[in-house]
């Protein structure tokens, strides 16, 4: 035995979410080996006396853009086109590898101390961010969102994100024993054209991977879809073969019941982004009416530069109070249900659901531990209640994936944070916020 959780208060996300007080969690070999109220008799080779502590399973982001570290706070209180427009879009035309690195292991380094043990992300410079993400220990869905406008002119052998994409999943796919896990991306319906669609779609079926996309995050988004083709952006996309691989869908703020129905049958995941949401006022989503249909739902952060950070543990309370608010039932999405939207489900969102998401033995220890013993999170009445009303990310002082500690009291054993941190200040920030034209081409 490698590692041993001592005297810990267990919350396990299994079937019947046990939570177990003074128990002890084995690790060996990456793999959860041991789960009892009593001490095991092998010695393992490291004890963390972890009395007054909370275990529980890393939590997934679902989506997110990591490479936007650098543009959190930058653009804020907008409405959603002119934010995108005016100013994230002229800054991320200046971004590249170099930018890209820095700002993705800084927020590597977030998500860790957040006690995020996978992400799934849509974004381009792919290949730095792949290399990041190998060498930090976390695992990733890492996706190429793609945009066209092409039209019949587009050609999947000759464009260039596409290219990207067929490159990403030679090289990445599968790394490490599937810790990276490579997806096709459609940015959105309404920033590209069915040939891209049906290019894409074909490629993630032969290819066996899965799919990301941003579904029906504004009204004027799905309303103008609907103006366009008669049918709203789960329709249309549906029409295309893009659900026929296993797909997570971002935001579905305004899907109506129809395209629940819909997603459903497709097994489509839904990613609940209420932070980000709420932020844009892009509205709330029906997370309780995509329960009631089926669905499988999960939660994501979306970028710093709409969130402002990627603290999960904000977005598991948020997804609760919106559901209360905008039900005017205060029993809607319970606790434990928010926090299987941010494990269990999580899990199942990324094709990961017999690895991870829950402390069962034989699964990887992809795991965090909480300190109980601050004063907002005492008394402790309920464990449960407590981790979703009362705690943030920054209570957690230990994060761990396949068993490897990433985060332990503030250090990051696999990143070279000090070094990003020099990069970010030294070329990146000049590079993308610099009003100097020769400066920002260098």
């Amino acid at each position: 035995m490698n590692t041993l959780f001592s005297h810990v208060c267990v919350v396990t996300m299994d079937e019947r979410m046990s939570v177990w007080t003074d128990a002890f969690v084995g690790v060996t070999d990456g793999k959860i080996s041991y789960l009892s109220k009593h001490a095991p008799e092998e010695k393992p080779a490291q004890i963390i006396d972890a009395t007054g502590m909370v275990l529980m399973p890393g939590l997934i982001n679902c989506h997110t853009h990591l490479p936007m570290q650098l543009l959190r706070g930058y653009a804020d209180d907008l409405k959603l086109q002119e934010w995108l427009n005016d100013y994230i879009f002229p800054r991320e035309d200046r971004l590249d590898g170099r930018c890209v690195r820095a700002a993705t292991t800084l927020a590597v380094a977030e998500c860790l101390k957040f006690g995020v043990t996978s992400v799934s992300d849509m974004y381009y410079f792919c290949d730095d961010i792949c290399g990041v993400i190998a060498k930090s220990g976390m695992k990733a869905n890492i996706s190429r969102g793609t945009s066209m406008f092409l039209g019949d002119d587009f050609d999947f052998e000759k464009f260039p994100a596409c290219q990207e994409l067929v490159t990403l999943k030679n090289k990445w796919h599968n790394y490490d024993n599937g810790r990276i896990k490579i997806e096709a991306s459609i940015h959105a319906e309404y920033t590209s054209t069915y040939q891209l669609w049906d290019a894409l779609s074909e490629f993630a079926i032969n290819e066996g991977i899965g799919m990301q996309v941003h579904v029906s995050e504004t009204r004027l988004e799905h309303e103008q879809c609907v103006e366009r083709y008669g049918l709203t952006p789960a329709q249309v996309l549906d029409c295309h073969h893009v659900f026929d691989v296993p797909t997570t869908a971002a935001h579905c703020v305004h899907v109506t019941p129809e395209d629940m129905q819909l997603l459903a049958k497709r097994h489509v995941s839904a990613v609940h982004c209420p932070v980000s949401n709420l932020k844009l006022a892009s509205g709330c989503a029906d997370v309780m009416g995509m329960v009631r249909a089926g669905m499988n739902v999960c939660l994501g952060t979306d970028s710093v530069a709409s969130n402002n950070n990627l603290d999960l543990f904000e977005e598991i309370k948020a997804c609760t109070l919106m559901a209360k608010a905008k039900s005017g039932d205060p029993t809607a999405i319970p606790a434990e249900a928010a926090l299987m939207m941010a494990t269990v489900c999580g899990a199942k969102a990324q094709g990961r659901e017999k690895e991870c998401g829950q402390i069962k033995i034989g699964m990887d220890a992809d795991l965090i531990l909480l300190d109980f013993t601050q004063p907002h999170l005492i008394p402790c009445h309920n464990v449960l209640s407590n981790l979703v009303y009362s705690a943030s990310g920054h209570d957690v002082v230990l994060t761990m994936v396949r068993g490897q500690i990433l985060y332990n009291a503030g250090k990051f054993p696999t990143l070279d944070l000090a070094g990003a941190l020099k990069e970010l200040h030294d070329y990146a920030i000049p590079k993308v916020f610099s009003d100097d034209t020769e400066e920002a081409s260098r």
